[in-house]
């Protein structure tokens, strides 16, 4: 059964009804195709048996809803919920503290690493989902029948899901571990918030001196408070192709801007003059740090007996290996080893894989003389 939900009156009354329920099943549809924020169009709300879709573009008072999602006692089962937290804590001020996430838990209990919702309904329950509706105009009114189908699905399931992975969980004694995950969840929405730096994530960035870097780091400042204050995707400011050639090429001049691909004429007289105000005002900054370069080839086999190690330690505990350490964690360790003081990142050295997956990767680095 699903109820649609377009007022306030009815919102209130749906909140008091669930009040008590423990356990809630919960997804949002949003767009973020032409803008830098998300803009909500929908909650999923279900309690295992029925379904609430909430017309977020109806509803005026959402502190009856936030009162129940922010709810200690309550948990809410979502699925790869990333960025359902950060969009309704942007759009409504919602904060939910107690979550149970199918895709985290199913990567732990080593039934799929981070399978989306559908596959992973497939994977559990040999149900087929139809998945046309994903990119659908969420914002349109009214909804076609496919769509309000489509968005019950999302909740229809998870219910049952963490019912089955919970069990496995405690079955495995990794409750411990997944309760280390979800707090991890947790700090990495909240680290999205900070673009401080935002330079270091540019492909490419490496290879620009200093005070290329230095020009780099305040156009992408000045484009991160462009994008936010125009409420547009940064790439429609300018692309991250096209800061990485102007931090190149430090021009001084508008007719220097032209020749960039990529960069089209109209936003060259758009953005020309504010772009060489940033280059100019970037002398004036302190320096950043040279970048490092990428590790050399000759370190590529010992990389590879890293990854071997993580692969034998996964499939002794059955867990997905991608959930051991990552490429950029191996690169970290390896880079601080060969500079002479090994420098474990914070996750790998603390919880669960401080033994598991440190233990292993210092006894490779203890048996090479690569370093």
């Amino acid at each position: 059964m699903i109820d649609w939900i377009d007022s306030d009156s009815a919102l209130q009354q749906m909140c008091q009804q669930l009040s008590q329920v423990p356990k809630l099943a919960v997804d949002t549809e949003f767009i973020r195709t032409d803008t830098f924020y998300p803009k909500i169009a929908l909650i999923q709300i279900s309690d295992g048996e029925q379904c609430w879709l909430i017309d977020v573009l109806a509803i005026e008072d959402f502190v009856p809803l936030k009162a129940l999602l922010e709810n200690p006692d309550q948990q809410l089962i979502f699925h790869a919920c990333a960025e359902d937290l950060e969009v309704l804590e942007y759009a409504l001020d919602i904060r939910p503290s107690s979550i149970f996430d199918t895709q985290l838990a199913a990567g732990i209990a080593n039934i799929g690493y981070c399978m989306g919702y559908a596959r992973l309904v497939d994977s559990m329950f040999d149900v087929s989902l139809d998945k046309q509706e994903t990119r659908s105009d969420w914002l349109a009114r009214p909804l076609t029948q496919r769509q309000l189908d489509y968005a019950a699905v999302d909740v229809q399931y998870l219910h049952a899901m963490e019912k089955i992975l919970a069990k496995a969980l405690a079955e495995q004694q990794r409750e411990d571990w997944f309760a280390e995950e979800t707090q991890a969840l947790f700090s990495l929405v909240e680290g999205r918030k900070d673009h401080s730096q935002y330079y270091l994530r540019l492909k490419g960035a490496w290879r620009l001196g200093v005070k290329s870097l230095t020009a780099l780091n305040r156009l992408c400042d000045w484009r991160e408070n462009t994008a936010r204050a125009s409420n547009r995707p940064r790439a429609h400011i300018i692309k991250d192709s096209v800061l990485i050639e102007l931090a190149r090429r430090l021009p001084s001049a508008q007719e220097q801007l032209h020749g960039i691909e990529d960069w089209y004429p109209r936003s060259v007289k758009r953005h020309g003059q504010a772009v060489l105000k940033q280059i100019a005002d970037s002398a004036n900054d302190s320096p950043v740090p040279v970048m490092p370069q990428p590790l050399p080839k000759s370190i590529s086999v010992l990389m590879r007996e890293m990854r071997d190690s993580m692969g034998r330690v996964a499939q002794d505990i059955h867990i997905p290996q991608e959930f051991l350490c990552n490429k950029k964690e191996l690169e970290s360790i390896l880079r601080s080893s060969m500079e002479g003081q090994c420098q474990w990142p914070e996750r790998l050295n603390q919880g669960w894989r401080l033994e598991l997956v440190q233990s292993a990767l210092q006894e490779v680095l203890d048996s090479t003389e690569a370093l």
